[in-house]
């Protein structure tokens, strides 16, 4: 076998002048559509036009002008079949050896913000994905390709042996499948938006490969890195790498955990994360400031973390941050000058982030967990709170200064997993308590990691008190104001509890569970 014939049509014409002429130069005819024929003729490389093929014209704006008989029996017959070769030759039909597609940019297309529904549908491309299906399904006979990058392993090919081998063209074929799978995602998932349908009867995600990882939470698990095809800016998926060795799964994950955070506030905020957990969030007049809150706040567990920003660092904060061992610094930017202090810490990792949405402004996001045999779809908790949406249950009101503490650890709480129990004071956090099975539990780790900075400080739950005994606990280390979301049919102990130690008591009638 031999390749004679290739039909080429490519909405990304990168790198395709010179591979078609290099096909050309191997005696292999180019049979062309619209936009790239008229590319490679202006360029001096013969072709075939395929209204000569199908004997029949482009119509309907182009809409119509592969989708032939001419065009998918050279595409699909099976080269070694007699009926088949028999029904080409009565036909007067000829093989197509080869097709190099890829499709019309609807990904580009609905990323502008200003898309309209009928550019949308008019970049959804129909013959482009029932050539490459055609073709990568007869790989046996068939070369496909769609990413340019495979150009020039195929030409080699070619130039040695007049054809692909069988192992280069079921690997071409299956990234065609993944690939036009992947363009139909993303199609279905446009028109399920529009029309209404966030959770359908099938739900079909795609994701792209940014890196493989060396390997995942422990070193014998296998790991790579993807993002959604749209992903906006401000977030882990887009930010980029300054310097520092290659993220890590882990690394990843805390990062995404402090950014989520981090986006909580418009004021500037730090967030020191280790295990996917905050163990130091400050909030200041400036960066600086705040990261010297998220700092004191736990000194000792900031240590091989994760700190993230909502401003650009700054030398000064640039100095501090050197002062210890950090895996990632992840802000919208960095100056020069703190660049040059940063830098000279060889393996830690300087993400810049771009511009962030602004706390109010953020939208929820659809997340996918696997589970053994499926996955779970949930949107993104970014619900938020104001004064004006909590009730004071107590017979003491929080005074202005404990309400700001208050909405403060409520902004952090529903990022520690659960149980969760967060004490705050002077806008930081001074203990946490995460991921127990009881809340007295989480409780305690809070208060004996605050010591003595708990008197005075507030609490805030994730989840609702079932019992007195949290509050009990709270009382005899100083705290002064407790925020939960109320709901539990023993709402009351709590209530008389904190009444009884002159506790200021509010609830949201919001839950925050996160797992």
């Amino acid at each position: 076998m031999a390749i004679r014939r290739a039909l080429i049509s490519v909405s990304d014409k990168t790198g395709i002048v010179e591979f078609s002429r290099a096909l050309a130069g191997l005696g292999v005819q180019i049979i062309s559509t619209g936009g790239t024929a008229s590319l490679l003729e202006k360029e001096g490389v013969p072709v075939v036009g395929i209204s000569d093929v199908t004997g029949f014209p482009e119509i309907l704006d182009g809409r119509v002008k592969t989708l032939h008989p001419a065009v998918h029996s050279g595409l699909l017959a099976v080269r070694d079949d007699e009926e088949h070769q028999k029904a080409m030759k009565d036909l007067g039909l000829d093989y197509i050896d080869m097709v190099v597609v890829n499709l019309y940019p609807f990904a580009a297309t609905i990323a502008k913000p200003d898309v309209t529904y009928e550019d949308a549908i008019e970049n959804i491309d129909i013959g482009g994905p029932t050539m490459l299906r055609s073709a990568a399904k007869n790989h046996a006979f068939v070369t496909v390709i769609v990413d340019a990058a495979d150009y020039a392993g195929v030409l080699e090919e070619i130039k040695t042996a007049s054809d692909t081998t069988l192992e280069t063209r079921k690997r071409l074929a299956a990234k065609v499948f993944r690939h036009t799978g992947a363009y139909d995602a993303l199609i279905g998932d446009y028109l399920s938006k529009l029309g209404g349908e966030p959770l359908p009867e099938r739900y079909t995600v795609t994701y792209e490969k940014v890196q493989d990882l060396r390997y995942g939470e422990n070193p014998h698990q296998q790991a790579a890195f993807y993002r959604k095809p749209l992903a906006a800016e401000g977030n882990i998926t887009t930010a980029r790498q300054l310097h520092g060795k290659e993220l890590s799964y882990n690394n990843i994950n805390d990062a995404n955990a402090a950014l989520a955070i981090v986006k909580e506030f418009n004021e500037p905020a730090v967030v020191a994360v280790k295990h996917m957990n905050p163990c130091g969030v400050g909030i200041g007049s400036d960066i600086h400031e705040a990261y010297q809150k998220a700092y004191s706040a736990d000194p000792t567990s900031i240590f091989g973390g994760i700190v993230a920003a909502n401003r650009t660092i700054g030398v000064e904060t640039a100095q501090l941050l050197s002062e210890i061992f950090l895996e990632i610094v992840i802000a919208p930017d960095f100056t020069p000058e703190a660049l040059d202090v940063l830098t000279k810490k060889k393996n830690i990792r300087l993400m810049k982030l771009g511009e962030l949405q602004a706390a109010a402004e953020r939208k929820p996001e659809w997340l996918v967990t696997s589970v053994d045999g499926g996955m779970l779809v949930q949107e993104s908790d970014v619900h938020s709170l104001t004064p004006e949406d909590i009730k004071v249950v107590t017979n003491r009101k929080p005074t202005d200064e404990e309400l700001k503490q208050l909405l403060f650890g409520w902004k952090v709480v529903k990022h520690v997993k659960s149980n969760a129990i967060l004490l705050a004071a002077d806008n930081m956090t001074v203990g946490v308590g995460a991921g127990q099975m009881n809340r007295v539990g989480a409780a305690r780790i809070a208060i004996e990691q605050a010591g003595e900075k708990a008197q005075g400080a507030v609490l805030a739950s994730d989840a609702f008190f079932p019992m007195g005994d949290t509050v009990e606990l709270a009382a005899k280390a100083g705290i002064t104001a407790i925020i939960q979301p109320g709901g539990s049919i023993k709402d009351e102990e709590s209530i008389a509890a904190a009444n009884a130690h002159n506790i200021a008591m509010v609830v949201t009638g919001v839950r925050h569970f996160k797992h």
